[in-house]
């Protein structure tokens, strides 16, 4: 992006934004100064961080990969996307099993019309303009019902995006509200920023001062425990192993050891059970 002189709709330029934030952190140029002055912050404070963001990345792929080879899923929900990179999922998906159905759901204007143009001429991924906080509408919205069969399962995405509802938001509800409209078999994914309290104390120390910044340039960012990131699962099947730090879901052969900075996002897969 760097600065141009266009701007979308519904933009300032003028305050930093989560997903460009990110977008920075993983080495993209749809961000703007603002964005970058905020990211370097962030650097400053966790200079790894951006390692934290490719571990991210690579859980996505991996967690989406799982649920179509071992579980059969063929249609995705990406509830708070962010914007395009490298290795989205209807890239991994429909690489996996041609004719995957991907819809991605987000708020932001910049996120959607990069996302449109990107996906412009595909019959099997669509956009929806929609906010997490508001599940009913993103349920009950036409798009997602024509393209999305809710009687068969489905793969639910909520990768680093809850920790930007607050708790006065009602995450606890909102993940209760997409889960009780998932079929049996239907997979539920989370990564979610983590704060290990007493066991790791100069990692708690961090994610509260990590989580103060956010708070201060987003109005979001909350570093919840592992039990409170767990509950968002709620009587859902959690697979092994767990709510864990992202590189230990699964890893594949030859990815990068765990590093101290993987504590702070931590996530986990489970499974709608025909009893649940």
């Amino acid at each position: 992006m760097s600065d141009p002189g266009w701007v979308p709709p519904g933009i300032d330029p003028t305050k930093p934004n989560i997903a460009r934030v990110y977008d920075f952190q993983l080495g993209g140029k749809d961000n703007y100064a603002i964005d970058r002055e905020v990211g370097r912050q962030i650097l400053e404070l966790a200079p790894d961080a951006p390692a934290t963001a490719w571990s991210n990345r690579a859980f996505l792929r991996r967690a989406v990969r799982y649920m179509i080879a071992d579980a059969g899923i063929r249609q995705f929900v990406d509830i708070g996307s962010g914007l395009p990179t490298q290795g989205n999922v209807h890239e991994v998906a429909q690489d996996a099993h041609p004719g995957t159905r991907v819809v991605y759901v987000d708020n932001d204007p910049v996120v959607l019309v990069h996302a449109r143009a990107l996906l412009d001429t595909s019959e099997a991924t669509k956009v929806i303009k929609a906010d997490l906080r508001r599940p009913a509408e993103i349920l009950s919205d036409p798009a997602l019902s024509e393209f999305i069969d809710f009687d068969e399962p489905i793969g639910l995405l909520l990768i680093a995006i809850l920790h930007h509802v607050n708790d006065d938001e009602g995450p606890a509800d909102i993940t209760a509200q997409l889960r009780a409209a998932l079929a049996p078999g239907s997979h539920l994914a989370i990564s979610h920023f983590h704060n290990p309290g007493s066991a790791l104390p100069e990692e708690a120390a961090l994610a509260e001062a990590s989580e103060k910044l956010m708070i201060e340039k987003f109005g979001t960012g909350r570093f919840r425990t592992g039990s409170e990131i767990r509950r968002f699962f709620g009587d859902f099947e959690l697979l092994d192993p767990g709510v864990v730090p992202l590189p230990l879901w699964r890893p594949d052969v030859g990815e990068p050891k765990l590093v101290s900075a993987d504590h702070r996002l931590v996530g986990g897969v489970a499974r709608q059970t025909a009893g649940g």
